[in-house]
């Protein structure tokens, strides 16, 4: 056999106990301390978050979509330029260098 002095404090706290009433009480409390540091943390890492500057997840996705709405817009704008630069005969930079070359 173990000596007590072997024991877990665990252990030996819950041969102390009368009952199991006095089991639920030690549970009970430990769950409202678990809940206050669980609300104190929480109130410190938000206050640490408001304090970085950083965006909430709405803002974000909401820039998000602008930013491709924008990329989208520049594309069709792109492939427009191109068809009215082919329609018109237009010569690009490019074109026109080499054109230079050959003479």
């Amino acid at each position: 056999m173990r000596s007590t002095r072997n024991k877990p404090k665990f252990i030996d706290d819950l041969g102390k106990m009368g009952s199991f009433k006095d089991f639920a009480r030690m549970a009970g409390g430990a769950a409202e301390s678990l809940g206050a540091v669980r609300g104190q943390v929480k109130s410190v890492v938000n206050g640490f978050l408001a304090e970085m500057d950083f965006v909430t997840r709405d803002e974000f996705e909401r820039v998000e979509a602008l930013a491709q709405k924008a990329r989208e817009r520049q594309i069709a704008l792109e492939k427009r330029l191109e068809e009215l630069e082919k329609h018109l005969g237009a010569r690009t930079p490019q074109t026109a260098k080499t054109k230079k070359a050959k003479k």
